[in-house]
């Protein structure tokens, strides 16, 4: 598109998420760049509603809750040349055909992997430290001496920790862990010896290798059928007593059965922020486990996160305006192995 055209740019996330995602600036960046069209409804729209608006739209930005783009949708989006969606995934709303239609499609998953792989290395420290139940204990008034044989945890430095899958979040928490001094192992299918070497990592030939050589297990897989409970019964018995499973990337990746009857045992803990069913029920044996850690799906949701979303979807749009390939552009193979 030519420098001097402003396209026509429909916003779909509600006000509230608007607001956390665009800053005054960054606001002021799109409003220079495009003539823009709200949703002003606090609620998604649906995919009916959608159509009806389409039309006249170059850029469509979506977020989580988006409606789902159907063949009507499509049908109508006659103008549209680029979707710049806030979120990480963007396969809950977009078929995998719809991208042979020639628009381009983006996502600022970049934007949120900081945060998750921040949030998975505390929920590390603390299933190796559980300073948690310490800070329990002593605001209920527990004995000094009964609290502090619970502080004699492990260091994470003196930990081998095996990462399941090298994409954003994966590649985030290395660095965290690399620069902790942490022996780190990686198990990726489609990670290259090149690629390992350049994350100054060891590479791991399969899962089982990584399950029993490593102390510390994390999850950062996408939810696809090869990664549906990737870790169940079977994976669950390899890890040694003691071990650590975190997972802040997708329930689907862990039989959540399996887990609950492994951590009954007390042999292994771990940490979730991830769950089958959102919002957990109140009555989920996952609440009841002392030796989990559970967090309401969480990882991402930081005010540095939000605004990085919102800063890297008008940066698309700016490359878009300026005639340039978006930087993070979603192709047909991420599409089909995407979250």
């Amino acid at each position: 598109m030519a420098a001097a055209t402003r396209p026509n740019v429909l916003l779909l996330p509600p006000p509230t998420l608007y607001r956390k995602l665009f800053s005054a600036e960054s606001e002021r960046r799109l409003h220079e760049l495009a003539a823009v069209t709200k949703n002003d409804q606090e609620r998604n729209l649906t995919s009916a509603e959608l159509a009806q608006r389409i039309g006249d739209a170059d850029v469509v930005i979506t977020g989580w809750g988006s409606p789902r783009f159907t063949d009507e949708v499509l049908e109508a989006a006659g103008r549209l040349k680029l979707i710049s969606h806030s979120a990480g995934s963007i396969k809950f709303m977009l078929p995998d055909a719809a991208l042979s239609r020639g628009f381009a499609v983006t996502t600022v998953a970049a934007a949120m992997g900081p945060a998750v792989a921040e949030m998975c290395l505390l929920l590390t420290l603390m299933s190796l430290r559980p300073i948690y139940r310490l800070d329990a204990g002593m605001k209920r008034g527990e004995p000094w001496s009964a609290l502090k044989p619970l502080g004699s945890g492990d260091e994470l430095a003196t930990q081998r920790v095996g990462v399941v899958g090298a994409g954003n979040t994966g590649r985030h928490f290395v660095r965290m862990l690399r620069g902790l001094g942490v022996e780190t192992r990686v198990f990726d299918p489609y990670l290259t010896a090149e690629r390992a070497a350049a994350m100054d990592v060891d590479r791991a030939d399969n899962l089982d290798e990584l399950l029993t050589t490593c102390r510390v297990i994390a999850l950062h897989a996408p939810a696809t059928p090869q990664t549906h409970h990737m870790i169940g019964r079977r994976e669950l018995a390899m890890l040694a007593d003691g071990a650590v499973l975190v997972n802040t990337a997708r329930s689907a990746l862990i039989d959540t059965d399996a887990l609950i009857t492994e951590l009954r045992r007390n042999r292994i803990s771990a940490a979730l922020d991830v769950f089958d069913e959102e919002p957990l029920p109140a009555d989920s044996p996952l609440r009841t486990l002392p030796n989990l850690i559970v967090t309401p799906h969480v990882s991402s949701h930081t005010r540095g996160t939000y605004v990085r979303q919102g800063d890297l979807v008008v940066d698309e749009i700016e490359r878009f305006v300026r005639g340039d390939a978006p930087r993070y552009a979603v192709t047909p193979d991420m599409l089909a192995t995407m979250a």
